[in-house]
């Protein structure tokens, strides 16, 4: 007897449900791993700052057979995207046995790096067993802008046939950029080429300070106003802001924890040396995978540090009507203040000025 045809659902709709059933029960569908913070490009806005000599933090680097054993985990706790990030991810010594190993385990795997590393043996790997997508960082459409941000000679070129690489073998790609004062100029012309190429591109121009607590990056920071003029010169981007305008108007109540965000509800990281944190930005937060399991850190450790009140009573941006628009983050603050309750007053200016482009 023939089978009853069943209903097709596209990725999207797929992906908005499952998040949130997800939000609503607190699973852990997605998760960043940096396997390493080695990287062969010293980006001058880099996050990970001095700590791109080494694999992770404490000079320790988890090994396939580790990883291995964090991903079974995972997939055990319900985690179903994995991203594959960095530094650069393609620098650790067993990357060929991790990323084989998680396409076989089913996980919806998502690949950053920065292209500059595509060997052809890397090529044959990824064409055999193709990611959800590759996402390279591409810092200047020319030479001389790209390597002003990278500092090293010879990586445009090499970042370039990367990306000629993967779509010769018809990979999935997606460019992005951080918009700074080194490549505000080419913003454009960064974004004529992806779509030229027929892929995606997104940017983002808020920089942060780094994991060593370095604020020298700031200086090549855009400011709040040119941040903002940026969002409206870009009509898509402009009416993300406007949908955004309609659902901050709409919403009733108003989170009362300190972090506002879904970190640490349906989302989390774990860096190079096997800590479980919230999210990228936060390392504050920081559960050992090698002392206890993913489901301890997750249902004990992570519970307790995301649902945290304020300690002052003078905090505000978790009830302030723009908090959807400004960036506003514990982790921030606490990279350039040392306390995760202190307002950046950046973050607040940009937040302020979309506001006002939103009439809110």
């Amino acid at each position: 007897m023939d089978c009853a045809d069943l209903p097709g659902i596209g990725y999207g709709d797929f992906s908005e449900r499952l998040h949130k059933k997800a939000l609503a029960t607190r699973t852990p569908v997605s998760g960043a791993f940096e396997l390493t913070f080695r990287c062969n490009l010293r980006c001058k806005h880099c996050y990970v700052g001095d700590a791109r000599g080494g694999g992770a933090p404490n000079g320790s680097e988890l090994s396939f057979k580790q990883w291995r054993s964090i991903f079974d985990q995972v997939a055990d706790a319900g985690t179903l995207w994995v991203l594959l990030t960095g530094g650069d991810p393609l620098l650790h010594p067993d990357f060929e046995q991790i990323y084989t190993y998680v396409k076989r385990k089913g996980f919806i795997v998502q690949l950053f790096t920065n292209g500059t590393l595509l060997t052809p043996r890397m090529l044959d790997l990824l064409a055999e067993n193709p990611p959800f997508y590759i996402e390279i960082s591409l810092y200047g459409l020319t030479q001389e802008t790209y390597e002003r941000v990278t500092g090293i000679p010879g990586s445009h070129a090499r970042c370039m046939r990367g990306i000629e690489a993967l779509l010769e073998r018809g990979l999935p790609l997606q460019l992005k950029t951080m918009v700074m004062t080194l490549n505000r100029h080419e913003l454009w012309d960064m974004q004529a080429y992806a779509r030229n190429l027929g892929v995606k591109f997104r940017y983002d121009a808020l920089i942060h300070g780094t994991l060593d607590g370095s604020l020298d990056v700031l200086k090549y920071r855009l400011s709040p106003a040119d941040v903002v003029a940026i969002d409206w010169e870009d009509p898509e981007r402009r009416a993300a802001f406007e949908l955004m305008r309609q659902q901050l108007q709409s919403r009733k109540a108003r989170e009362l924890y300190l972090y506002t965000c879904g970190a640490g509800i349906t989302s989390y990281r774990v860096d190079p040396s096997g800590l479980l944190g919230l999210c990228i930005a936060d390392r504050r937060c920081a559960f050992d995978l090698l002392k206890g399991s993913f489901m301890e850190g997750w249902e004990e450790y992570l519970f307790q540090f995301r649902y945290q009140y304020p300690k002052s009573s003078e905090y505000r941006c978790n009830v302030c009507p723009l908090i959807g628009l400004c960036g506003q983050c514990p982790a921030w603050a606490e990279m350039e203040s040392g306390d995760p309750e202190i307002i950046v007053p950046y973050l607040c200016e940009v937040g302020h000025l979309r506001g006002e482009r939103l009439s809110i």
